[in-house]
């Protein structure tokens, strides 16, 4: 989040986010030093200076302080910004460019630092692939609505599985190459899907 977004924010909307960012930032490290089936959510609450009660609040599992982030509220406002006469996938590479300049260098190396965490781990594996089916109806609800179909249908839940197809290709790539950025490898995996599989060649 550039200081711009963060200015949008009342000071308890502010308060929360930077609650959440540090239990997120305290359970890695820990997760890191310690491992992390032998870390608890009690080590992590005092170690982020929060109750258990107050961690649950940010986070209803262990696992989601690998799995989530803070960033999809901004790409489906973004995506919802794009011209309707864009390919749908063409105007998901629009808001992989757009949001690059939001996401912080910190914000982006822990993402490489939860992803290269979830890869170690089986039940992490496990849950990060029931995310992309949430992932994926995420997609298909945004398609559908440029396309005016219902979010059901078999052309949308189509794009919309070869857009989190891309984003799993990009996570693989990413994890095999420790200098790739992961926003990076989203953006050349869709230009690559765009200019390959759609003919659209960017300017």
């Amino acid at each position: 989040m550039t200081a711009t977004d963060s200015a949008k924010l009342g000071l308890r909307e502010r308060k929360k986010l930077k609650t959440r960012a540090a239990i997120q930032h305290n359970a890695v490290r820990l997760f890191l030093e310690q491992g992390y089936h032998e870390t608890t959510v009690e080590q992590i609450a005092e170690a982020a200076e929060v109750s258990p009660s107050t961690f649950f609040r940010y986070f209803q599992t262990k696992e989601a302080l690998v799995l989530e982030d803070d960033f999809d509220p901004m790409l489906v406002e973004l995506y919802k910004s794009q011209p309707r006469d864009v390919h749908p996938i063409q105007a998901y590479l629009n808001v992989i460019k757009e949001s690059k300049a939001r996401i912080s260098a910190e914000a982006r190396q822990e993402i490489r630092t939860r992803m290269e965490i979830v890869a170690k781990v089986p039940e992490l594996q496990a849950a990060l692939m029931g995310q992309m089916n949430n992932t994926l109806d995420l997609f298909a609800e945004l398609v559908a609505e440029r396309l005016d179909k219902g979010k059901d249908d078999l052309a949308a839940l189509a794009i919309a599985g070869a857009m989190v197809g891309i984003v799993m290709g990009a996570n693989a790539y990413f994890l095999r190459q420790p200098d790739v950025d992961f926003i990076d490898a989203i953006e050349s995996a869709v230009e690559q899907y765009c200019r390959e599989t759609l003919g659209i060649r960017q300017d």
